[in-house]
């Protein structure tokens, strides 16, 4: 399906039927277009077709079908393996379908699927309202949503899948479908959790929710306290209200705003989300600061302000390297991994954070939806992130090393947006129980497996 010859004519063709723009090899834009979040990706697609509508979506889809081409998918965000781009093959690129339309009435938002959730932040906070989704606001809205979707209100609203509402869908073979509760119930069910495997969403319905002031910010201790903050934490943060929600993180201080004083340090942190009551938080965080953070940043904030707070630190184009796993408990034998590694962090960008999952989106059954671990109390990601190429071996071993001695103390998969390309068998172990009921939806809407440039489900259930 790759290094297809295909004439010029039929470029040419292709090229004019759409509104978006066709971008090849020897056009002054290709490498700044191919070039993706992730700068240890370095693939080079035989075209690239920007898309500014639905329209040009089916054109692109059947462009590709027609003409036996590699194809991916690309959305408006991260993705950690860079499986939005291919080589040899043709990108869909969804980054120009960028709108959102808040329905105060019915109390819902609808998101084109290039959209980032700063978008979506920006656009639902004029009416005090938002949708649960990540902590950094230039992640794609699409990425997310179909992998799941973990962040600071996970505890309050449940996962961005929670609150989907339904999605306008180009399939394999052009045509255009809604899935929903009501309509094609079993793709509904698929991509809440399945992933791109099943067909280009062009557009997200989501349900939103009350959130407009929040009080969350970071808290920061030296990294010679981890053992002692962790092993606090691990308690603390399972039996939180599910207005308190906090991710534990290693990590080294970056530049201002924090204080001169602890730039390049290295620390241990909890950030923090509160959305309760404002009169009844100082009680309810007493015991936090009772630890005596080495720096508190915690106070009244915009939702969007927290939801962007790191935003700056990691720009595109940075070096990644990735690994993760869902964590039911966090024994004593694992805290000491995690100091020796936390100790050991390879260089600044580098980090180790642990998202917790518990309240709604427990409420929600494993067979629900796709995503198979809503008994898990963590998802972990372990990330070697350097600007310098230079550093790909150090920040990758680390990485490896650290997820070595961290996976037995796992619940066996991962959470399919914090992956690389790590094959079938971590692909099956993410999905658990509902890996065999994704495999004949597969089969049903993408026999082909057209849709493969992903975390792929094989229509065959194998490579």
């Amino acid at each position: 399906m790759s290094n297809v010859t295909i004439k010029d004519s039929v470029i040419e063709e292709f090229k004019n039927q759409l509104r978006g723009e066709l971008i090849l090899p020897q056009d002054a834009n290709y490498d700044d277009t191919r070039a993706v979040y992730n700068g240890m990706i370095d693939k080079r697609p035989a075209m690239t077709a920007k898309c500014t509508d639905v329209t040009d979506v089916v054109i692109a889809v059947n462009f590709g079908r027609e003409n036996k081409m590699l194809v991916s998918v690309r959305g408006g965000g991260h993705n950690a393996g860079g499986l939005g781009i291919c080589d040899d093959g043709l990108v869909i690129d969804l980054s120009n379908i960028r709108y959102t339309h808040v329905d105060e009435k019915s109390k819902t938002i609808r998101v084109g699927a290039g959209c980032q959730w700063g978008d979506v932040d920006h656009a639902g906070h004029a009416f005090g309202l938002t949708v649960p989704a990540g902590i950094i606001s230039t992640t794609g809205v699409a990425g997310l949503t179909l992998g799941g979707g973990l962040g600071y209100l996970t505890p309050k609203y449940g996962l961005t899948i929670d609150n989907l509402l339904a999605a306008d869908m180009v399939l394999a073979d052009g045509s255009i479908v809604t899935a929903s509760a009501e309509e094609n119930e079993d793709l509904f069910w698929a991509i809440r959790g399945g992933g791109g495997n099943f067909g280009i969403v062009t557009s997200f319905l989501f349900n939103v929710n009350p959130v407009h002031t929040i009080i969350g910010g970071p808290t920061l201790w030296d990294i010679e306290h981890t053992e002692r903050i962790l092993k606090w934490y691990r308690d603390f943060i399972v039996k939180a209200p599910k207005d308190l929600y906090g991710f534990f993180a290693l990590l080294t201080v970056p530049g201002p705003p924090f204080p001169d004083e602890l730039h390049g340090r290295k620390m241990c942190g909890v950030i923090w989300n509160y959305t309760g009551d404002p009169e009844k938080f100082d009680e309810l965080f007493k015991p936090v600061r009772d630890l005596e953070p080495t720096f508190d940043f915690v106070g009244p904030m915009p939702f969007p302000a927290l939801n962007s707070m790191f935003d700056m630190y990691y720009p595109s184009g940075l070096q990644w390297y990735w690994r993760a796993d869902f964590i039911n408990e966090i024994p004593d034998e694992a805290v000491t991994e995690h100091v020796k590694f936390g100790e050991a962090l390879p260089t600044p960008h580098s980090t180790m954070h642990l998202y917790p999952i518990f309240g709604k989106a427990h409420d929600v059954g494993d067979n629900d939806t796709p995503w198979a671990y809503r008994d898990a109390n963590w998802s972990q990601v372990i990330v070697g992130v350097d600007p310098d190429p230079a550093n790909k071996e150090k920040i990758t071993k680390w990485t490896k090393d650290y997820y070595d001695a961290i996976h037995p103390h796992s619940a066996g998969g991962a959470y399919v947006n914090f992956m690389m390309d790590e094959g079938q068998d971590r692909v099956k172990a993410s999905y658990g129980s509902n890996f065999c009921r994704l495999v004949e939806i597969k089969k049903k809407y993408d026999p082909n497996n057209y849709f493969r440039v992903n975390q792929n489900i094989s229509p065959n259930g194998s490579d």
